[in-house]
């Protein structure tokens, strides 16, 4: 995802059957932070394979919880795993960054708690017919939603060399952006992930390289962002977010590299500072050194929350 993530061949090694080993991150923080009643509405903006959903439903009596996914085959997943919760949860699938339309059209009141957590699944990442994966041979299209805009590989293969350098220096923050614009370029046409790795390998000198990440990390980061409008995407939910929060209404981000992070911090202290929420996590809250241990994926993650005030 990053550059400060580990490499996605740890990951591979840990998660032979991503649809079922898929590990949340920051769980127990996430769930304590949020601060579930058994009687409260909450919003799962990232429903995923339904880890965080799970926990929340576990302290639903008569509660509800709304989960929301723009990948179908996540989506589809999480209504397999959670189903024996029946009627506590709504399923929709939709882009968090219409937060509001999607919370208006399911019917529910303004929400206890909203929790994005904006990393991927080992799921998405195992799966080579995705394309966010350089580890197995698959087709460049590292769309989360298979239906809607460009690929990975239209992108790659219509961009401008200086477009592509300066797409790959400021979403993947890769300082050897020039080199590997230059080498995409003169190798296009491209299909497939492990074309593209291999090329962004190679123009990277040996001695730049970082050991605990692939070469191909930084810059396969900053197609996916780019495909999905990630970023777009996370500024819409910020601005919508509160708008969908009762007062007392927490909610709790998790992030994965620094983009994201800057943004989250940066909206939180706007919200405080304008009177309309109050920083919970006056330090971010990070993975023990169990967790990472337990799951090396977890590593980069940050954790912030923040909580709606009256007004």
């Amino acid at each position: 995802m990053i550059h400060d993530e580990i490499d996605q061949n740890e990951t591979r090694k840990q998660a032979p059957d991503p649809w079922s080993a898929h590990v949340p991150v920051l769980r127990r923080e996430a769930i304590e932070i949020l601060n579930v009643q058994p009687d409260g509405f909450y919003i799962d903006a990232t429903l995923g394979a339904g880890g965080h959903a799970e926990e929340i439903l576990r302290r639903l009596e008569r509660g509800k919880l709304l989960g929301i996914d723009r990948d179908r085959a996540a989506l589809a997943a999480a209504r397999e795993r959670l189903k024996g919760f029946g009627e506590k949860l709504i399923a929709m699938h939709g882009d968090f960054a219409q937060i509001d339309t999607l919370h208006a059209a399911s019917g529910f009141p303004p929400a206890d708690g909203l929790l994005a957590d904006l990393g991927m699944s080992s799921l998405q990442l195992e799966d080579a017919s995705r394309g966010f994966s350089f580890n197995v041979p698959g087709p460049l299209d590292m769309r989360m939603d298979p239906s809607t805009g460009p690929t990975a590989a239209d992108l790659l293969n219509r961009m401008s060399e200086r477009e592509l350098a300066d797409l790959i220096f400021k979403l993947g923050e890769e300082r050897h952006s020039r080199r590997i614009a230059r080498a995409i370029v003169k190798g296009r046409p491209y299909r497939l992930t492990t074309e593209l790795a291999q090329v962004v390998t190679r123009a990277i000198p040996s001695r730049a390289a970082l050991r605990h990440i692939h070469p191909a990390t930084r810059t396969f980061q900053a197609l996916r962002l780019a495909v999905n409008r990630e970023l777009e995407s996370l500024e819409s939910l910020l601005a919508r977010a509160l708008g969908v929060l009762k007062p007392g209404g927490r909610v709790v981000i998790l992030s994965f590299h620094s983009l994201e992070d800057r943004m989250v911090k940066r909206a939180f202290q706007a919200w405080q500072h304008q009177g309309q929420a109050r920083i919970l996590t006056r330090r971010v809250v990070r993975p023990s050194e169990e967790e990472v241990r337990a799951n090396p994926r977890s590593r980069s993650a940050k954790l912030r929350a923040a909580e709606r005030v009256p007004g």
